[in-house]
This record gives structure tokens, sequence and C-alpha cells, in this order.
């Protein structure tokens, strides 16, 4: 990603400060440079060179991170960590984190360099920041809130504080050994864990003990076929189903009749000629007379593929708003915000007219009435000048 140095990029950018750096020797700086910077390297041994840009500013650092912003907030509260569990108890850092524009160029050496307002937010940010304090700006705030509960009961509310130029940043502080915060270096850990090389993936699997990764591959495949082979036949049910509603009764109406009374003996006494004929039509007649209307069988033949055939109400799909701000915005539809774009790209919103509203720090509020539609995609494009 950092092939290409003319690009303006929206990034997580983390500064680093190391607390009462000036006022130590020379000789006493040298040894607290070299702790530190081993610290940082530990920090940031899971993130690809590729996804990160770090700058050295003497007492501190300032990385930024080209990939996700999950990543800033680990290495930031791993690199916290570090520094209080440090032996010689010697290192004291104070840290911010901002989410903002940069453009990568080249410095005079040739080398990658950052510059633009999220870098010099970030370290606005951190000036306000105490000793062993992390504290993250609004926009920050507002992305990674948004990812989980737990990154949500991470921040606490500080207060809008107010730079050296007059700027003033809304400012969340990130919490210290609460539950939140375990939680969220699990979170980190598992997170880190794909990044392995891949020779030392392969490692593993061909050591893989028979319990190990192999055994549970062997417990869950049969599982989940026995899952596959069962849904298929509960689908093969459901799609039969209409088709057996829409076919006619097998038996006929004549055959569900009650049958006929079983006829009585002829009595001993022979009767005469006459009444033997008028008997036998009689007989014969009264079968066929037990036969429903056409009228009626045709009512029971179609009242049930005519329940069958009974319309589902249509559920109306909301409309899509779809965003394009450069270089970036805080998103408010109707008054309420909706999050950061980028990397905010799209917003659901119910059919009718709504009020955008998009916010930059740097630069005059813009604000455009949309009609919304079901189902229909409304572009809005804005670029910050």
């Amino acid at each position: 990603m950092i092939e290409q140095p003319s690009r303006t990029l929206v990034c997580s950018i983390v500064f680093v400060d190391i607390v009462d750096y000036s006022t130590k020797p020379v000789q006493e700086q040298l040894l607290l440079k070299q702790a530190f910077n081993k610290l940082l390297s530990a920090s940031l041994e899971h993130v690809p060179s590729r996804d990160r840009v770090v700058l050295d500013t003497g007492d501190g650092a300032g990385i930024t991170f080209l990939g996700d912003p999950e990543d800033a907030l680990f290495v930031a509260m791993s690199l916290r960590a570090a520094a209080r569990a440090e032996a010689t108890g010697a290192i004291s850092v104070r840290l911010g984190i901002n989410l903002g524009p940069v453009r990568l160029v080249k410095d005079i050496n040739g080398q990658m360099n950052i510059i633009g307002d999220g870098i010099n937010v970030a370290q606005r940010v951190m000036t306000f920041a105490q000793a062993g304090q992390l504290l993250v700006s609004r926009s920050f705030y507002e992305v990674v809130s948004c990812l989980s509960l737990d990154y949500a009961s991470l921040f606490s509310y500080v207060g809008a504080r107010t730079d050296k130029h007059v700027r003033e940043h809304e400012v969340y502080s990130v919490g210290i050994g609460t539950e939140a915060a375990r939680r969220v270096i699990e979170t980190a850990t598992r997170r880190m864990a794909p990044r392995r090389t891949r020779a030392r993936l392969i490692s593993e699997l061909a050591h893989a003990r028979p319990f190990g990764l192999h055994g549970a591959a062997l417990i869950a495949a049969p599982l989940a076929f026995v899952l596959m082979a069962g849904g298929g036949v509960a689908v093969r049910a459901q799609v039969r189903l209409p088709q057996l509603a829409l076919q006619p009764p097998a038996t006929s109406v004549a055959a569900k009749a009650p049958a006929a009374p079983a006829e009585k003996p002829a009595p001993s006494t022979p009767p005469t000629s006459g009444a033997t004929k008028s008997t036998a039509p009689a007989a014969g007649a009264a079968r066929p007379a037990r036969r429903d209307p056409p009228a009626v069988r045709a009512t029971r033949v179609e009242s049930q593929p005519a329940r069958a055939r009974a319309p589902v109400a249509a559920v109306a799909a909301p409309g899509v708003l779809q965003l394009a701000i450069l270089p970036w915005g805080e998103v408010f539809v109707d008054g309420k915000s909706r999050g950061v774009s980028p990397p905010l790209r799209s917003i659901e919103l119910p059919a009718g007219a709504h009020t955008i509203e998009v916010r930059n720090t740097s630069f005059p509020a813009f604000t455009r009435r949309v009609d919304v539609r079901a189902g229909e995609p409304v572009r809005l494009h804005h670029r910050f000048r």
C-alpha cells in the first residue's frame, strides 16, 4: 500500500511521547531510546510492514496504520502495557490516536514520510494526555466504538480540549485494567494469530498431534456432513408439500360415501313376479343417488389449492444511500450521526425525504436533501475543498 506516495488516505495514527525525555542527560536519553525502540518493535511485530509507516520523532514516534483502525488500538494498548511492565520502570509514555487524512511523501533522504491533518491532530491529542494515559480523538472513537460492544465500553469521555492554535478537540480516554480492556487484548491476540508466516504454519500442521488440529477436523467433518444431509432432506420435504397440496385427492368422492347397508335375506314366502321386477331396479338406482352434486365436488377439490395459492404480502425493501466523501467527513442523517466516511460507504434508509449533512473539522459543513426510494440506491458525492 505504501508504493504510491502521491495518494491521500484516511488512516489511523498513533503518536507516542516519552515523558520528561528532554530533561534527562544525553547518556540516559540514549538508554531510554534504546529501551523504547525495543518495546515499540515488539508491539509492531504482528503488523505487516506494508500496512504501517513509522516516523522517529526523537522523543517518541508517530505510527501511521494504513490498514484496519483496530491495529492502531491494539498496538497503542500493547505499548502502554509493556511500558508499565518494564523491568526498570524508567520508561513512562503518553499516547494519542486520531483517524484522519494524510498524504504519503518522500523526504529529503528518499524515505517514506507522512504529512497532513491526521498526524497533526494525533500529536495534539497526545499532548493532552498525562503520563501512562491513552487518549483518542472523536473521529477515531466514532469508528472503533461501532465495531464491538467491548470497544464501546472501553472508552470514557474526557471532554473538549483546546490546543495552542485555539482549535478544540473532543477526546476520549482508553481504560486500563478493566474487563473490557482484557477482552480487547484477547481479541488482539486472536486477530494477530492468522498473520504468522507460511513456513511456521506449515511446520505446525506437519507436526500436529493426533488429537490436535487433525483430531478436531475428523470430528467436525462427519458432523458437517450430517447437518448438510439433514438440511437437504428438510428442503426437499418443504418443496414437496405444495406439490401434494395442488394434486386432487386420489380417492373419488363416491368412495368416501358411506357403504350401503347389507340387504336383508329374502323371505321364505316366494314373492310374486311383479314384485321382483319392481324391486331390482330400485336397489340398483339407490347407489348413484348417494354421489355428491358436481358443484360440491368441485368446491372440495378447489378449496385446498386456493389456500395454497394465497399471496404473501411483500415487504418493502429500504433504500440505500451510497457515499463518496473526500477526504473524509462525519455523516449526519436527519440530525443523527451515522459514522465517518470513509470507511463508511453506504447507509440503509427508509423510503422518503432525508436531510444529509457531512461535517469535516477543516471545512464548512455540506448539506443536501435526498429523496430515497425503496430498493433503489441514491449516490451522494462530495469533496471538501
